[in-house]
């Protein structure tokens, strides 16, 4: 095990989305992270079917303990693991712990340096604290979702990266290490509330800034980088693969528009709103004039702010990724590198997804619990 975490204990009760990308990251860079895992029950089908597999890849980097949490036994060991981590991460409704007597209460009453971090969409309380609800209602909350898509149709659902990982998983990880700082400096533990909806309004920071000084338009299609702007976009080329500009600087658009061979002087008021319609117009059909390919061989690597459109396929095969090996191949399939990177502490995978629960025995020796009591909890069927 590598990584600036090392020596880091982190016990990661498996729900989905975001608690299990934090519990990723934080593996990826070292902890020691334990998935206590639902015991599947016989004959009740998994609805998720990725889950257990290899394909599970927000599952790397760790070890599983299936655990009946319902039975006494199952609680009382969970306790008694909570009391030797460092963090404990869980991301169900608020309350489904407390239920289960694994509650912040309990679980820092036999740890008091325990971070205890909950991931949630709505928080712990608040009106809508107990909904349902996924990624798309989250940021639906946060205010900036109207600001997505094109002019005349509906907000686009933005895949979840926004909401599950950027506002959720990532905003727990840097909560959980920020309060294992604090608990090491001070020997105080806490709960660290990470809801995907503060997460949203806090990375949507500088959209409330621009918004505040009259700056940001609430209409789709007038503002500089939600697409209205000629400038930053998606093009369609030749071959119908498509390419990406962004040169916001003065200089970095007039070098695009020097190498695309444009000279029209309406260019010269890019800046004017009301005639980006029309400069879109013409920018489409110089992009129209090229097949991708030719676009990459006359723009890429320059100030120009261009990139090709590549799909999941294309992108690891990509040039600039492959030189920084930004994707690796575990078990077969290809998935994304660990982020960021440390001189002196590289971060790695571990080990690919396992099955759940199949390295019970071997973890509970390993966090001292005692052998006969190992067994006595795997011929009651606790583990």
């Amino acid at each position: 095990m590598t990584g600036p975490l090392q020596g880091l204990r982190v016990l990661e009760f498996v729900g989905l989305g975001p608690c299990p990308f934090a519990a990723m990251l934080l593996a990826d860079l070292g902890a020691d992270v334990i998935r206590i895992e639902r015991k599947q029950l016989p004959g009740v089908p998994n609805p998720y079917p990725v889950l257990g597999t290899r394909y599970d890849v927000m599952a790397r980097s760790r070890r599983s303990l299936a655990l009946d949490l319902k039975h006494p036994e199952g609680r009382m060991l969970a306790l008694d693991l909570v009391a030797q981590a460092d963090v404990l991460l869980e991301g169900f409704r608020p309350g489904v712990m407390e239920r289960l007597g694994l509650g912040p209460d309990v679980s820092l009453e036999r740890n008091p340096r325990l971070v205890y971090t909950r991931v949630t969409g709505w928080g712990q309380e608040g009106p809508l604290a107990s909904a349902a609800g996924h990624d798309l209602n989250y940021i639906a909350l946060s205010g900036v979702l109207p600001s997505m898509g094109r002019p005349g149709s509906p907000p686009p659902p933005p895949l979840n990266l926004i909401g599950d990982f950027g506002a959720g998983g990532m905003m727990a990880a840097f909560g959980t290490v920020s309060g294992v700082l604090h608990a090491r400096r001070t020997g105080e533990g806490q709960v660290v509330d990470a809801a995907m909806l503060d997460g949203t309004n806090l990375m949507s920071a500088m959209i409330y800034g621009f918004h505040a000084m009259g700056g940001w338009s609430g209409e789709r299609g007038r503002n500089w980088i939600d697409g209205g702007a000629p400038y930053y976009d998606t093009y369609e080329c030749a071959d119908g693969k498509w390419i990406a500009i962004g040169p916001i600087e003065p200089q970095f658009l007039a070098l695009l528009l020097r190498l695309c061979g444009v000279e029209d002087p309406q260019f010269g008021h890019v800046q004017d709103v009301e005639q980006w319609p029309q400069l879109k117009v013409k920018m489409a059909a110089v992009f129209r004039g090229r097949t991708r390919a030719q676009w990459c061989e006359l723009l890429e690597g320059t100030d120009a702010c261009f990139s090709p459109v590549l799909d999941l396929d294309e992108a690891p095969a990509h040039p600039h990724n492959r030189a920084r090996e930004n994707f690796i191949e575990i078990a077969g399939v290809v998935q994304p590198a660990p982020a960021p990177r440390f001189q002196r502490t590289p971060a790695s995978i571990s080990r690919p997804p396992d099955l759940p629960g199949e390295h019970g025995v071997e973890i509970l020796n390993d966090w001292s619990i005692d052998r006969e009591r190992v067994d006595w909890l795997r011929d009651a069927g606790v583990i």
